[in-house]
């Protein structure tokens, strides 16, 4: 289990690619490799990767099946390119983000991004289907750093989040321009909320699920967010 924490920037310093894998090796900031072994698990970009063979102190192997390298954005990197490094988390640590399984959902792409004074907004374009489980005020994963949903617009599909000058410093989203793939985990516990209310709600009113559905789209309503006030109302 991850944090969401970045604990720094690491590099790819190269790339041996075998049938069906492909093998990095990262070199990490001063640091972060102490007392790490083989079979310790690094989120990489979001991506929970396992040590196969250390390099002194500072570098570590990593294998990557071929079906990671196509559904996250490590498929496209190429030596140098730099990435957001943590470390597993310790039992009894502090979780200072949310719980991240380092599994990634889908990619999604930089729509947007505007600098305000000591503030940096991204703006996400999103596959529509995933949007069912981005909510404003809600935590998700971003090439594994845990954030706070800021706004989002289900009519043209994207969200936003809004980072900090520290945010920035410790990761590299200050490096990704507009149209930039990134590594998204949705929260867990949000997706058991709403696949289980949709299930409730399908078992419930079966072939008049669709229409409600339809209707609680255009007025902005979702079905979770419809189940929620009707707890709030109790």
């Amino acid at each position: 289990m991850f944090t969401g924490i970045v604990q720094g920037i690491a590099r790819i310093a190269s790339i041996n690619d075998k049938p069906g894998l492909r093998t990095f090796q990262i070199e990490f900031p001063d640091g972060f490799a102490n007392a790490l072994e083989i079979g310790a698990s690094v989120a990489v970009d979001g991506v929970c990767l396992t040590v196969t063979q250390l390099h002194g102190e500072r570098a570590a192997d990593f294998d990557v099946m071929q079906q990671s390298l196509t559904i996250t954005t490590l498929g496209s990197y190429a030596e140098n390119s730099r990435v957001n490094v943590e470390r597993a988390a310790r039992d009894g640590a502090e979780i200072g983000g949310h719980p991240l399984s380092g599994h990634v959902d889908f990619t999604a792409h930089v729509a947007q991004i505007r600098e305000l004074e000591n503030n940096y907004v991204i703006r996400i374009a999103v596959p529509p289907v995933w949007l069912r489980y981005i909510f404003a005020k809600g935590y998700i994963a971003i090439n594994g750093a845990s954030l706070t949903i800021a706004e989002v617009n289900r009519d043209e599909a994207w969200f936003e989040v809004w980072l900090i000058p520290e945010t920035l410093r410790m990761t590299v989203f200050a490096e990704k321009k507009t149209g930039a793939a990134l590594n998204i985990e949705i929260e867990r516990s949000t997706q058991v909320i709403v696949d289980t209310v949709r299930n409730i709600l399908s078992e419930t009113l079966g072939p008049l699920l669709p229409a409600l559905e339809s209707l609680l789209q255009q007025q902005g309503v979702s079905s979770a967010q419809l189940l929620n006030t009707i707890k709030a109302d109790k």
